[in-house]
């Protein structure tokens, strides 16, 4: 990759826990937050002083689009949190790289402690030639960019 050059934004992969999640499309919203805290003062000659500061870090969400297909380490991840409700054992750090043409890992982004707390499935029509795709919004503690 040539100096200056930007990286392409379609090749990527998103690992969960310890496997590769298939057939991805899309992932989005990806985002990193801080609360900004506001401290009012005055000076020692009475003038007002306000000064912002960063605060604490905010957790997110993020959605994947991905083929529906029959990987079923991802179905019972899904399971796990959307039909038992088993948010604590569900919870899985997901690492989603960017790579270069060569398939070398160039950026990174964990999200901690994540969970599914969404689930879309595809759209159903007569007629139709499209590819069947889920969404799943999964809801992160914090973000790590590396």
């Amino acid at each position: 990759m040539a100096e200056g050059d930007a990286l392409a934004t379609h090749v990527f992969g998103v690992q969960l826990g310890g496997f590769e999640v298939e057939s991805l499309q899309e992932v989005s919203g990806l985002t990193v937050e801080e609360d900004v805290v506001e401290v009012f003062q005055v000076t020692a000659t009475g003038r007002p002083l306000i000064r912002k500061q960063p605060g604490a870090q905010k957790g997110g969400e993020v959605t994947i689009t991905r083929g529906l297909d029959q990987s079923s380490e991802f179905t019972k991840w899904l399971t796990e949190t959307l039909e038992n409700g088993a948010v604590n054992s569900a919870r899985q750090n997901i690492t989603i790289e960017i790579k270069d043409t060569e398939g070398n890992s160039v950026r990174r982004m964990q999200l901690m402690n994540a969970w599914a707390s969404k689930w879309e499935g595809p759209s159903l029509k007569a007629g139709e030639s499209s590819a069947a795709t889920e969404k799943v919004t999964l809801t992160f503690e914090e973000i790590k960019v590396e």
